[in-house]
């Protein structure tokens, strides 16, 4: 087998286009997909008999997208190599009735999704993306990239205390953003949508529509060695899980496993959907892969039991600010590598074996690895990882990349550990 690929700092250019071009986790998809049509990929429907081709294929529904390489000469019971990841994040989401306003403003009625740093909304020029359900039941999708909607603070003049008592923001009251002025007409949004889609007026019939920054991401410090930007957490992770499942196909000859994205939907929201990880997508896909090739239950059992997935999501860099909030002896650095993720408690599913597991594959493409936990006084988040291990049975190991600002409208990085983190994917799905 070849030695890994190589990825460097261009990798991390790449993903500063891939965050630009993925506003919504429909339009994830969608770069993912196309991007792995250029390396061979063919999309296949869930609605149609599967062949046991070799090969790579992928899955999409929604925001998820499940994609997998079959090697020359695998067999029914060949285990799979999985990274995990998730392709939405926490933002404003458009309501059914999405017009309102007052006092003269034209306003756009949002609900919260996840757990957002509500602050880092504010005072943001704000574009509008998403997805566009058609009378005849298709879909399209929309991204107005431009500054359309604002989230305006209430002016320190009129809060006099908000210095030293902190803000305190209503999620309904405080957080609607304005996009002009004058009386609010029912439709004027959608009727928006349609015009700039080149749709003919009442072709949509439902939207899934959410903001995003429109600031492009960038490189930030004296030397260039941070990176600032939107959707980090978890696209970070799915733009260098598709490089490596590319990469892994093209060196083909040799792989002893079928190498598998899986990038899922609503993990900030519990991943309780047909497109979340606690949904069956990810094992049925796997099942009939493994039935396509002429494999029975038994080959399925034996296909599970030498599985192995890597949950990689972002997790915490040490704050300079708030040292600490963190764990001690346990500080990940900015482009120290990527991190192994620990919980006891099984807020992620990384165990001895699983840790073993990654450093051999870290190892392999020279890359160093970092390890995470949380301080014992601070409840510590979860993943998609614990929910694969308990829903399918497949050893599942947590990592990621070490950020600051997370589950902020632009969050920040080192440079250095995008394309660490793919070289050592790519050694995983190599074996």
């Amino acid at each position: 087998m070849s030695a890994p690929t190589r990825f460097d700092r261009g990798h991390t250019d790449d993903l500063m286009s891939f965050l630009a071009a993925s506003p919504t986790p429909y339009h994830a998809v969608a770069t993912a997909a196309e991007r792995l049509e250029k390396a061979g990929f063919r999309q296949v429907a869930e609605t149609d008999a599967w062949e046991g081709t070799s090969g790579g294929k992928y899955v999409l529904r929604g925001g998820a997208i499940i994609a997998w390489y079959v090697p020359e000469g695998a067999e029914p019971h060949t285990p799979f190599r999985i990274i995990g990841a998730h392709t939405d994040s926490p933002n404003l989401r458009v309501k059914p009735l999405p017009d309102t306003g007052a006092h003269g403003w034209r306003q756009v009625a949002v609900e919260i999704y996840g757990g957002p740093l509500l602050n880092s909304w504010l005072d943001r020029d704000l574009g509008l993306a998403g997805r566009l359900s058609l009378r005849d039941g298709s879909t399209r999708l929309v991204n107005i990239d431009r500054a359309l909607l604002r989230v305006p603070q209430l002016a320190i003049h009129l809060d006099r205390s908000v210095s030293n008592d902190g803000l305190k923001l209503d999620k309904q009251r405080h957080l609607q953003p304005v996009w002009g002025l004058g009386d609010t007409r029912d439709g004027d949004l959608i009727t928006f949508l349609e015009e700039e889609s080149g749709l003919p007026a009442g072709e949509v019939t439902g939207w899934d529509l959410m903001t995003h920054s429109i600031e492009r991401p960038s490189y930030l410090g004296r030397d260039k060695e941070l990176l600032a930007g939107p959707r980090m957490d978890n696209l970070l992770s799915v733009h260098a899980a598709t490089a490596a499942l590319a990469a892994a196909a093209a060196a083909d000859s040799g792989l002893s496993y079928i190498p598998v994205l899986a990038a899922f939907d609503h993990e900030e929201n519990g991943s309780q959907s047909d497109t979340g990880a606690d949904g069956p997508l990810l094992g049925s896909v796997l099942e009939r892969s493994v039935f396509a090739r002429g494999g029975s239950y038994e080959d399925r059992a034996r296909a599970f039991a030498g599985t192995i997935c890597l949950s990689s999501d972002t997790g915490h860099a040490v704050h300079p600010n708030y040292a600490e909030r963190h764990d001690p002896t346990h500080h990940p650095r900015a482009n120290g590598g990527p991190i192994l993720k620990v919980n006891v408690n099984n807020r992620y599913a990384t165990d001895g074996s699983g840790r073993a597991v990654f450093a051999a594959a870290c190892d392999k493409a020279g890359v160093p690895v970092q390890s995470f936990v949380s301080n014992n006084s601070m409840p510590c988040g979860t993943t998609i990882g614990p929910i694969t291990a308990a829903r399918h049975g497949i050893k599942t190991v947590d990592i990621g990349v070490a950020i600051l600002s997370m589950h902020s409208a632009r969050e920040l990085c080192g440079s250095d550990d995008p394309f660490l983190l793919a070289n050592a994917l790519v050694a995983f799905l190599e074996g």
